[in-house]
């Protein structure tokens, strides 16, 4: 009878946001209108760093990679979420449950090491400007970007494959909008000790690695203008630095809020509002942030827009 259950299983039922009837349309339109938002703002981040020559530098490379991630990141989830709101079916399939979980990890991650990234190449422009050519080359930039993306492409994947292996019985109610891995290895019928041993071990060193390396790089940016800088000068090293820090600050304030630092009634609508800070609200801000606080990017939109007039 139990093999029997765990072979059932062939879909999950999504509960979604828990939002009265009387409000679905409203929130509907609100996601909606975010997630077109975030669409848009992340394209455009790209499109004028593909456009501008100004922007061929090391620090945007990195930044459009960190928009298609926030693009790809918020269509992995929202999407499904939008038609579940507007459906009697919210069920998503075994493989399709699986396919989504895989490319959250792949896309979640990839912001954590490219915010890593983005530091360390604040932290070499500020504190050895001279040999900032040097240091980050493009074969460098290249390779780390490379990197980034293997890391957590084998990441996500041997998630993926462990969470595979377990069974899961007659419950295939999911409390949440989409198949979140730690909600999936509740459902589970079978032993989940491998699978949670590899998530406090690898998921901790995921988070806490790169969020100290990140803290690191900037005492040390810190250190470096206070000893060499004047008053403008520093006010000037923040101005540059406070679009990645502002994204830190989202990113990791909503991570560790979930998943490092739960409180121990810790409910399920928290959890979910979290999740829609972090997949929804973080990559919609992401492009104003970077482009509201940043000159470069506002002067390429004006060549770019320029060019096409003078064009036409």
């Amino acid at each position: 009878m139990i093999l029997n259950n765990q072979t059932a299983i062939s879909q999950f039922i999504l509960l979604g946001l828990p939002i009265p009837p009387e409000q679905k349309q409203l929130f509907y339109a609100l996601f909606l209108a975010m997630y077109l938002t975030s669409v848009l703002g992340n394209l455009i981040i790209i499109i004028l760093i593909h456009l501008d020559p100004h922007l061929h530098t090391p620090m945007y490379l990195f930044l459009s990679n960190l928009s298609f991630s926030d693009l790809c990141f918020s269509s992995v989830t929202i999407p499904k979420l939008l038609q579940n709101m507007q459906s009697q079916d919210t069920s998503i399939t075994y493989a399709g449950c699986l396919t989504q979980m895989y490319f959250f990890m792949v896309f979640a991650n990839m912001e954590n090491v490219l915010l890593v990234v983005m530091a360390y190449d604040r932290y070499v422009a500020i504190c050895f400007p001279l040999h900032y050519t040097r240091i980050m080359s493009p074969k460098l930039c290249v390779s780390l970007v490379v990197l980034s993306w293997v890391f957590t492409i084998l990441y996500s994947m041997l998630h993926t494959l462990l969470l595979a292996r377990l069974s899961f019985c007659e419950d295939n109610v999911i409390p949440h909008f989409f198949c979140d891995i730690s909600v999936l290895l509740k459902l589970a019928c079978s032993d989940t000790y491998i699978n949670e041993l590899m998530i406090f071990i690898l998921g901790g060193l995921d988070i806490v690695i790169p969020f100290i390396l990140i803290v690191v790089s900037y005492v040390q940016i810190v250190c470096s203008i206070l000893k060499f800088s004047t008053t403008r000068g520093i006010a000037k090293v923040f101005s540059t630095c406070g679009s990645h820090l502002s994204v830190v600050s989202l990113f990791y304030g909503t991570i560790i809020g979930v998943y490092i630092c739960p409180s121990a009634n810790n409910s399920t609508v928290k959890e979910i509002v979290m999740a829609l800070m972090y997949t929804v609200v973080t990559p919609m801000l992401n492009p104003f942030i970077y482009s509201l606080r940043n000159r470069d990017m506002k002067e390429a939109l004006i060549r770019v827009l320029c060019k096409k007039q003078i064009s036409l």
